[in-house]
């Protein structure tokens, strides 16, 4: 019996959507730090830097001018195994990603940024 792996598209259509208010609570974040775009979408308001700031255990790791692999692994999907793997050893890691790869949805390279 042969199996085929759904596309990236295909597992992106079959997400299901979280509140963005839901994940922020569990991050600690207040009401008042965000600013709402639609049930799923914010900005998060400096003023949370400030009261996280004396926060002991964290850190930032910022993923940029990486030279992909030949099958076209970069700063996303790197970005996106960190996340992931530290979530799997109990971190409570956020990914921000400025321009997500497009590469994986439309078979093309380069167009986050308008180079595609």
């Amino acid at each position: 019996m042969t199996t085929t792996m759904p596309s990236s598209l295909e597992i992106a259509q079959a997400a299901t959507l979280r509140p963005i208010a839901e994940v922020a609570d569990e991050l600690g974040l207040e009401p008042g730090e965000l600013d709402l775009y639609g049930p799923y979408k914010a900005k998060i308001d400096t003023s949370a830097l400030d009261r996280f700031q004396a926060t002991p255990d964290a850190k930032l790791i910022c993923t940029t001018a990486l030279t992909p692999t030949k099958a076209g692994e970069g700063k996303t999907t790197t970005s996106v195994s960190l996340t992931q793997g530290l979530g799997h050893i109990g971190e409570k890691p956020v990914l921000c990603l400025r321009e997500a790869s497009v590469g994986p949805v439309f078979g093309i390279k380069g167009g986050a940024c308008g180079g595609g």
